[in-house]
């Protein structure tokens, strides 16, 4: 094994370490989306990263657009530790995720080289979040299904200094445990959470990272589950399929019960409560049914950064409360 990589400490006024030791869980917190298409790019990143990189600009602009009018998410990509990659250096081919599937219950992942990052517009993005991944292997020949788990970890410096200082070194150790499984990736929400994460291609976003819970992740993916450990409230932020109070509702009754299991739980908005929240229904494949509140919360007393890039604010995160159990 490697030697373990040096973790620097972030700013005492950073947002993640504002954050560190918040007792509210991370529940509810993962970026909507129904499915994620990753595109590799190497090298430096801007703050508007799919259109602030070495990328054509309008193959970014279109590729964000597409994915967010059909529901999903775009991200750009790059092997662990490669922001500082020379302009020459750049590959002739880059590596591409496609990951869907999730709203139906039975996510699916594509990965493939293109010599042409303009090929990934080829992609049907209205049919991406469904069960059958045979439109976007049709588009994109150069895709094959995985049954790999990837984790992409978000180091977007620009973006939040958190999340690369302490992203990039997350991602380089558990890329060394895990070969070809780790790439860095960007922004993707939660700076006050770094390190975070999203495996593919569950959708399941991590909060707190550490280099034994990214292992677990990975493995836990291969197998449809979340991962024991991180099914804790500090870790757990969603998963990204949900809306957010359907995040926070299945996290809650998945930290009950310790299911790891994606395709366990059903969940669904039921109605509305008396003080503003969200009345959910989560129903477990056994039977079991769960019905929650789901309130969202603001923290007065103690304001804290969202973002490095921004000033203290109150704390907000989501409540959720048993109704009759």
């Amino acid at each position: 094994m490697s030697a373990p990589v040096r973790r620097p400490e972030p700013a005492p006024d950073s947002c993640a370490r504002m954050w560190a030791d918040a007792d509210e869980p991370a529940w509810g917190s993962a970026a909507p989306a129904t499915f994620w298409v990753a595109l590799e790019q190497p090298g430096p990143w801007g703050n508007k990263a799919l259109t602030q990189s070495r990328l054509d600009p309008q193959v970014g602009r279109e590729l964000e657009s597409r994915c967010a009018a059909a529901g999903g998410r775009a991200l750009l990509i790059r092997s662990t530790g490669d922001h500082q990659l020379r302009r020459e250096e750049c590959p002739s081919h880059r590596r591409l995720y496609v990951a869907g599937g999730a709203p139906t219950g039975t996510p699916w992942l594509l990965t493939g080289d293109i010599g042409d990052p303009a090929r990934v517009l080829d992609l049907p993005f209205d049919t991406l979040a469904g069960a059958d991944p045979t439109p976007a292997l049709t588009a994109v020949p150069a895709l094959a299904l995985t049954s790999e788990a990837t984790l992409l970890v978000c180091t977007n410096a620009r973006r939040d200094a958190c999340c690369a200082v302490l992203g990039r070194p997350l991602a380089l150790e558990a890329g060394s445990l895990r070969p070809e499984q780790v790439w860095e990736c960007t922004h993707t929400g939660g700076h006050r959470f770094s390190p975070t994460g999203v495996v593919l291609p569950t959708g399941a976003t991590l909060a707190r990272l550490t280099t034994d819970l990214a292992v677990e992740a990975l493995d836990a993916a291969a197998r449809g589950e979340v991962g024991t450990e991180l099914l804790a409230p500090r870790h757990h932020r969603g998963l990204a399929h949900l809306p957010p109070p359907l995040q926070a509702a299945d996290g809650w009754v998945r930290h009950r019960l310790g299911e790891p299991d994606v395709a366990a739980l059903t969940t669904r908005r039921i109605g509305a409560t008396d003080d503003g929240g969200v009345l959910v229904e989560v129903v477990h494949r056994d039977g079991r049914r769960h019905v929650v509140s789901v309130v969202k919360t603001h923290d007065e007393a103690r304001p804290r950064r969202n973002s490095c890039t921004t000033g203290p604010v109150p704390a907000e995160s989501w409540q959720v409360t048993p109704q009759g159990d």
